[in-house]
């Protein structure tokens, strides 16, 4: 019997493979797991003891710096949000969603604008930028980028996460030749593509671990990661020297009278897109009482 300390790189059906001591162990949890209520995600550290060669259980999860509850993945440090600029169309408001969820759990959004072949992205890459979050236009035809992306992998573990269709397992398989990620293609019917992948899984590339997940939608983020109204401004990282000159404290930054954010709106300094997500969301969530958050 041997105990480990490893990374969970892959769950499925009840079996959680565990990569540790440069080899990777399929284990099932242990039951105390189901008593108390947690489950082991890709992404945690784990301890395992090894029984034998066909034998190994996950005895403990390490404290998680963050997690996302669907897809379940935990310890991210970067999240890249894929948009296609056409076919189909992108949303400002999805984008800027996740990347909320993703500034409140620490991690860092980087967007990245798929099919830049079909249509032009400057406006879009310039929303992004402007607003202090990495964007990059990708074509799979011309691999623009590719090395700049492939180097931000390195020594992370990152998910790539966005819209069906958006080419989200395109876009790795363009980076990484070798995953060969089952892809769809978009139905003209629908104007979509058809989810192709079915669980989580970290691969090991590009220095670090890339997950490639279902994927996320609004309802899921609006269900599972919803984020208090007092704490949204704060995900938007532009807001933040603006913030605190509002002339009143609390200041919502909807439509108060001199509230510094609208201003910031109003000189071309915040996005208008940005604001108007932001507005989207705090109503979303404005008349929620705290305890059912």
């Amino acid at each position: 019997m041997e105990k480990l300390t490893g990374l969970i790189i892959k769950a499925v059906s009840g079996f959680y493979y565990v990569e540790a001591a440069d080899c990777v162990y399929e284990c099932k949890a242990r039951g105390v797991f189901r008593k108390k209520g947690i489950s082991p995600s890709v992404g945690d550290r784990a301890e395992i003891t090894v029984h034998d060669e066909n034998t190994a259980e996950v005895e403990g999860i390490l404290p998680r710096k963050n997690y996302l509850v669907r897809p379940p993945l935990a310890n991210l440090d970067r999240l890249f949000i894929v948009s296609s600029v056409s076919q189909p169309s992108p949303s400002t408001l999805i984008i800027d969603k996740i990347s909320a969820v993703a500034v409140s759990k620490g991690i860092e959004p980087i967007v990245v604008f798929t099919k830049s072949d079909l249509a032009d992205c400057k406006e879009l890459l310039s929303i992004y930028r402007s607003a202090g979050i990495r964007a990059f236009e990708y074509s799979i035809k011309e691999e623009t980028g590719k090395e700049e992306l492939i180097s931000l992998l390195n020594g992370k573990i990152s998910a790539f996460t966005g819209n069906t269709g958006a080419g989200k397992s395109s876009l790795l398989n363009s980076l990484f030749p070798e995953l060969d990620i089952a892809t769809a293609e978009i139905s003209k019917k629908l104007g979509r593509g058809r989810h192709t992948t079915r669980h989580s899984e970290l691969y090991k590339v590009g220095g670090g671990y890339v997950a490639d997940t279902p994927g996320f939608s609004t309802v899921d983020i609006e269900r599972y990661e919803m984020i208090r109204k007092n704490d949204i401004a704060a995900c938007f990282p532009e807001f933040a020297e603006f913030t605190s000159e509002c002339m009143f404290t609390g200041c919502a930054h909807i439509c108060e009278k001199g509230c510094a954010v609208i201003q910031a709106v109003n000189d071309g300094k915040i996005q208008i897109s940005r604001h108007n997500s932001y507005k989207k969301m705090y109503d979303e969530v404005k008349d929620i009482p705290e305890w059912k958050k």
